[in-house]
């Protein structure tokens, strides 16, 4: 199994980047995990876009879902020029209808999953967690059978990642605040609430996201080590783990 990071921003992309966006293969199966603002275009530096077999959304917020729309019309476009009619399937939750009935489009087909049960996506099984966040949204837990990787969305902190996350092979954290703020309000987590997530999961590596535009990023690093020892890096875009 093997991720790229194709967004990690949280709110708005920077410059020539994107909001949060997450390539995850296993083979020659492509599934791509929320695609947030500026996604498409930098999913197109790694993968064709009718290479995507499958879509999964957390939730219905902007940073999250901007660029559903032109990823269906490129699927639409690609259709027209390969004279092709296959389907991609954009999987999403039904507590919010009016954002899930915009996974539809000509070449897309919405796609909802009970969040108490275990979807089987390709070669991956993912199962979820509800997260803290001012919107119904979803953490995932996505497994090939070997290694498993969390990532928890949108969320504040709750003690429920620990036993969700244990174990666990690659913990992507939502790390949109410092250690001296609370992000409990916005529905996002600290730095060092991640660490200690991180730590009490007894995960293998910590990778944080959903980053905030200000500040010296890497302090985010020694914030979360406080607690974790083990290996944590910053999101970035193009950063792979894994195979």
């Amino acid at each position: 199994m093997k991720l790229t990071v194709i967004g990690c921003w949280g709110g708005y992309p920077a410059p020539g980047e994107a909001t949060s966006a997450y390539l995850v293969e296993k083979d020659d199966f492509n599934l791509l995990i929320d695609v947030g603002s500026g996604a498409l275009s930098t999913l197109q530096q790694y993968k064709h876009v009718m290479d995507i077999d499958a879509v999964i959304v957390s939730h219905y917020h902007a940073d999250h879902i901007a660029d559903i729309g032109v990823l269906q019309y490129a699927w639409l476009t690609q259709s027209y020029l390969k004279d092709v009619d296959e389907i991609l399937p954009i999987y999403g939750h039904m507590e919010d209808e009016t954002g899930f009935s915009k996974l539809t489009h000509d070449f897309t087909e919405g796609v909802p999953y009970d969040p108490h049960a275990t979807l089987n996506i390709g070669p991956f099984s993912i199962s979820f967690l509800k997260t803290k966040h001012p919107v119904s949204c979803y953490g995932m837990r996505v497994s090939d059978g070997q290694k498993s990787i969390v990532y928890t969305a949108d969320t504040s902190y709750q003690d429920s990642w620990i036993e969700f996350s244990k174990g666990a092979d690659l913990l992507i954290t939502d790390c949109n605040f410092y250690a001296e703020q609370d992000g409990s309000g916005a529905g996002h987590m600290t730095s060092e609430e991640g660490g200690k997530i991180a730590k009490e999961a007894e995960v293998k590596e910590l990778l944080l996201s959903h980053l905030p535009q200000y500040g010296n990023r890497e302090q985010l690093i020694e914030e979360a080590s406080y607690y974790y020892k083990g290996k944590i890096r910053l999101a970035k875009t193009g950063l792979v783990w894994g195979e």
